[in-house]
């Protein structure tokens, strides 16, 4: 896939995790400024969603599959929202550890995907 892409979510994820972790560990439910974050973040995975997909018409194909690997975009694209979803309903310290654990979910889903175009090599 696109390296740059896959590493700029990334990080951008373990970023806002740490950012919204910090809020939970201050007793902060999460405010305007996480959600805006939050919107950040969803926007590089829709950005990757969208640069996958037109490599998949092109022809290109990931090494384990494309079933698995447009099921793990797709959920990669959701994970910020749905976590950004739930912490609206939680409106204390839990709702932005929510959202951290949300950063740290979609980290694992980008190295997954990484793995599963053939970035990671054979084992």
């Amino acid at each position: 896939m696109l390296d740059a892409v896959t590493i700029t979510v990334s990080v951008a994820a373990l970023l806002l995790a740490a950012w919204c972790g910090f809020a939970a560990f201050r007793d902060q439910p999460t405010k305007d400024w996480h959600f805006i974050g939050m919107a950040v973040v969803t926007v590089l995975a829709l950005v990757q969603l969208v640069i996958a997909l037109v490599k998949l018409s092109r022809g290109e194909k990931p090494d384990q599959g494309t079933l698995i690997f447009v099921s793990y975009l797709v959920g990669a694209a959701c994970t910020i929202p749905a976590a950004a979803f739930m912490s609206l309903t939680e409106r204390t310290r839990w709702g932005s550890a929510i959202v951290a654990a949300g950063g740290v979910i979609l980290a694992v889903l980008e190295v997954r995907l990484f793995d599963i175009w053939g970035g990671g090599g054979s084992v």
